[in-house]
C-alpha cells in the first residue's frame, strides 16, 4: 500500500541522492601500491617482448646513424614505439619487419597503452559502474529485510535471521556511523549510512518494500521516532523493536511495532533463572543462541500431522500458532492440529527440518 504523497518523497530522495551514502558489498580489492606493481610488471613484459621481437628480426631494420641495430637500439624502437612517439630515426625496411609491425607490434603498442591507462580508466569509471550497480540494486531489491543499528543487537538479529535461509542479498543495514556500515559491507550486507528517523534514509534501504524491519537502535527514543517513520512509510512490513526499559514498550508497539523486546528485563530474567537454577539457565541460553545446540522455531504443519494431536508430532511442541492465537501446548482448545495451523517447536540443530520459505526463528523476551 502506497501513502499519499510517497511517490513524491521517493523521487526527491532520488534526486538528492548522493551515491557513497549507500554501501554495496564488493569484493576484496588489492591494496593501490600492489595493483601499480602488476600493471608495471605487465608493462616491462609487453616492452621486453617487443625489444626481442624486433632484436630477432634486427636485419629486416634501419638505423639512421650506423645503419645496423643490436639490442640497445632494439628497446630503443620498442620504447618509442610503444609510447607512440616515433622518432623515425629506426625504421621497418624489409617485408617481414613491417608485417611484423602490422600484426604484433601494432596490438602490443595497444596493450602497453592500456596498462599505462588502466589505472586513469579505473578512477573514470568508477563512478559510473558504481552508479549502475546502485541502480541495478534497487530496482531488484524486494521483500528484504532492513536492520536498523548494526550493533550487538541487530549483529545477533541478521545472524539468526540468515541461520533460516535468508541470503546477505536480502538485508540492508542502517546506520548513522560509516565505520559500521563498512563494516557490515565487508560481512556481505549492503548499508546505508544516515539517521534512521529521517524518511530519505529508511527511502534508501528501499524500506517501501521491505518485508521486514529491525529495529536495534542504541537508544529507547530513537527506536520510536524509526518505528513512527518506518510504519508511514510501510504498512505491511513486520516491525521487530528492542528497548532497553520495559515501560517503554507499549508506546513501541502504539508507534507501529509488531514485536517489542525487552533487553534489560529479558537479561535480567535470564540472570535470576541461572541464579535459581544454573542447568535451566543454561538451557534457555542454548535457546537464544541459533545454530547450535536446542533451536526454537516456528514451522508450518505438514500433511501428515494433520489431525493429530500435538504430542504425536516429532517434534517437542510449546506452542501452536492459530490464525491470531497463540495457545500453549496443553491448551484443550487445540484439539488436533489443522493444516493452516504453525507449530513453535524445539529441535536439535542436527535434527532441525530444513526451512520453509517463511520459516523464522522467536524472538525471546
Amino acid at each position: 500500500m502506497k501513502l499519499p504523497g510517497q511517490d513524491a518523497i521517493a523521487r526527491q530522495a532520488d534526486e538528492h541522492l548522493v551515491t557513497h551514502r549507500v554501501q554495496l558489498p564488493r569484493a576484496v580489492v588489492e591494496r593501490p601500491i600492489r595493483q601499480v606493481g602488476k600493471r608495471l610488471a605487465m608493462a616491462l613484459v609487453v616492452l621486453a617482448a617487443t625489444a626481442f621481437i624486433v632484436w630477432f628480426d634486427r636485419d629486416g631494420y634501419n638505423d639512421s646513424s650506423d645503419g645496423a641495430v643490436d639490442l640497445l637500439d632494439s628497446f630503443y624502437y620498442a620504447t618509442v614505439t610503444l609510447s607512440t612517439t616515433g622518432y623515425g630515426d629506426i625504421t621497418p625496411v624489409g617485408d617481414g619487419a613491417r608485417l611484423t609491425n602490422i600484426f604484433v607490434v601494432t596490438p602490443l603498442r595497444v596493450l602497453f597503452l592500456i596498462i599505462l591507462v588502466g589505472t586513469t580508466l579505473e578512477v573514470l569509471t568508477e563512478r559510473t559502474r558504481e552508479e549502475w550497480r546502485l541502480n541495478r540494486w534497487r530496482s531488484t531489491l524486494r521483500e528484504h529485510t532492513v536492520v536498523v543499528g548494526f550493533g550487538t543487537k541487530g549483529r545477533s538479529a541478521i545472524q539468526t535471521v540468515c541461520t533460516t535461509g535468508l541470503r546477505k542479498e536480502q538485508v540492508v543495514v542502517v546506520d548513522p556511523s560509516s565505520k559500521v556500515v563498512d563494516a557490515a559491507a565487508a560481512e556481505g550486507y549492503a548499508g546505508v549510512i544516515g539517521d534512521a528517523t529521517r524518511s530519505d534514509v529508511l527511502l534508501r534501504a528501499e524500506v517501501q518494500k521491505a518485508r521486514q524491519i529491525i529495529i536495534a537502535t542504541q537508544r529507547d527514543d530513537t527506536a520510536v521516532l524509526v518505528t513512527l517513520t518506518a510504519r508511514q512509510l510501510n504498512r505491511t512490513a513486520k516491525i521487530v523493536a528492542a528497548v532497553r526499559e520495559e515501560e517503554n514498550a507499549p508506546l513501541l508497539k502504539q508507534s507501529g511495532a509488531d514485536a517489542v523486546i525487552t533487553s534489560a528485563s529479558a537479561a535480567g530474567r535470564l540472570l535470576g533463572l541461572s541464579v535459581l537454577s544454573p542447568s535451566a539457565g543454561r538451557v534457555m541460553e542454548d535457546l537464544i543462541q541459533q545454530g547450535s545446540g536446542l533451536d526454537i522455531a516456528e514451522r508450518p504443519v505438514i500433511k501428515a500431522e494433520v489431525g493429530k494431536g500435538v504430542r504425536e508430532t516429532e517434534d517437542l511442541v510449546v506452542s501452536v500458532v492459530r490464525g491470531h492465537r497463540v495457545l500453549g501446548y496443553d491448551d484443550p482448545a487445540i484439539g488436533t492440529l489443522q493444516l493452516m495451523d504453525r507449530l513453535i517447536t524445539i529441535v536439535r540443530v542436527s535434527r532441525a527440518r530444513p526451512a520453509a520459505p517463511d520459516t523464522r526463528p522467536l524472538p525471546m523476551d
